[in-house]
């Protein structure tokens, strides 16, 4: 269980600084400020659910095979309770939400998302071959 851990929060955390990376780089490129927008908590914070999230699922996959995918759709339904109670009001401040701030949530939101649902499919199907 270690290894697969440690596995997943590597390819998360070097996909997540990458995509950080080029999502600061068109921010420049367009002339827009790199740092608003809470940016960098977005990213943090969706790794670390994502990772918690994992590691939760990883844990109880024995014990709870059949019920995984309701865990994983709350820990889907955590992420937005955090999203509306963490990021939300900042966001909703001047009155509406800008493409920059829908960026700054939604970009690490999906990414981390995109692996964390290919990483679990994989060891689901391996865990499916080898009951």
């Amino acid at each position: 269980m270690l290894q697969a851990v440690l596995k997943f929060s590597g390819l998360l955390l070097v996909v997540v600084c990458c995509v950080f990376t080029l999502h600061i780089l068109a921010l420049y490129l367009l002339d827009l400020p790199l740092f608003a927008d809470r940016i960098v908590s977005c990213y943090i914070v969706n790794y670390v659910l994502a990772f918690i999230i994992y590691v939760v699922m990883l844990g109880l996959r024995h014990k709870y095979l059949n019920q995984l995918g309701f865990i994983f759709m709350f820990g889907s339904f955590l992420k937005f309770i955090v999203f509306f109670i963490v990021f939300y009001p900042f966001f909703k401040i001047d009155g509406n939400i800008s493409k920059t701030e829908f960026a700054a949530f939604f970009i690490p939101y999906a990414v981390c998302l995109i692996i964390e649902i290919s990483s679990l499919s994989k060891w689901l199907n391996k865990s499916g071959k080898n009951p």
